[in-house]
């Protein structure tokens, strides 16, 4: 990795604004993006095409070159669909993962009685799998992988151990954003079973996530993220208990001045890619 060459940052996210929104970090993100783009890093983005997302309006097409990818899940085969479209005002591409058992619905976590969907434990797990599998698609390595939301908190242990030998994330970081739990339900167990997508990743591996709640999954992904950004100031005592033990670890206190300007977070990106080259 030599100096010259372009930083390259890909964000895995399943909010970001303008096309979902269910946290303040979905509009962070947007202006992180948009910021340290123009400092001249190469920003992709990499988010579910759920279906409360109007296609029309945001004007996503598929990616015909992308096409064709299977994503494999405890011995079943499922399609993936990628989609592209613009961020409004920049010239980033944001990558949308398509599939019609478990995105094209019309409701993202929950159904019209407010019921927690009880696939969102597969869901999670195609969609980790699937954004990295793009990532192999695309042939483009990132400095640093910055997963945000609690559908992405596999992305980092997945990294560690399934995908560790793959070229394409040799030189990779991953960035976790630690939220306040966003549901109260618990995922189903098959969530243990449908991780184990490798046999490099151990049973032991996956020992975090047996509470399987929202503040496992935030857990296990700090453990395996190499940097853990506070993205809320009311985490769970379980989880700061869990960051405060993480002494050799990099843990980024949350700052309310993230609303108005992502300039120390922008810092931050700088900083793991100076350490990665």
């Amino acid at each position: 990795m030599t100096a010259d060459q372009k930083k390259r940052v890909l964000i895995i996210t399943n909010e970001l604004s303008p096309y979902i929104e269910f946290t303040d970090f979905a509009y962070i993100l947007n202006e992180l993006a948009i910021k340290t783009f123009e400092i001249g890093c190469e920003i992709r983005i990499i988010m579910p095409r759920f279906g409360v997302i109007n296609e029309r309006r945001h004007r996503l097409h598929e990616v015909v070159r992308l096409s064709g990818i299977n994503i494999i899940i405890d011995k079943d085969d499922y399609p993936l669909q990628i989609k592209v479209a613009s961020l409004p005002n920049a010239r980033l591409q944001v990558y949308f993962m398509e599939n019609e058992d478990y995105f094209k619905r019309k409701a993202v976590f929950r159904d019209d009685q407010d019921v927690f969907f009880d696939d969102n434990a597969d869901r999670t797990v195609f969609f980790c799998k699937s954004a990295l599998e793009t990532v192999k698609k695309f042939g483009w390595p990132p400095h640093i992988i910055h997963c945000h939301g609690w559908m992405t908190s596999l992305i980092p242990l997945f990294l560690k151990t399934a995908y560790r030998r793959e070229p394409v994330f040799n030189y990779s970081k991953a960035i976790y954003t630690a939220q306040a739990s966003q549901f109260e339900e618990k995922l189903s167990p098959n969530l243990l079973k449908k991780a184990l997508i490798s046999p490099d990743i151990k049973e032991s591996d996956l020992d975090a996530l047996l509470p399987c709640t929202n503040d496992a999954l935030t857990i296990c992904a700090s453990r395996f993220a190499d940097v853990v950004i506070n993205g809320s100031e009311e985490l769970s005592e379980e989880v700061n208990s869990e960051l405060i033990g993480m002494k050799y670890k990099t843990i980024v206190p949350y700052q309310e001045e993230w609303k108005e300007d992502v300039s120390s977070l922008k810092e931050l990106y700088k900083t793991v890619i100076e350490e990665v080259q």
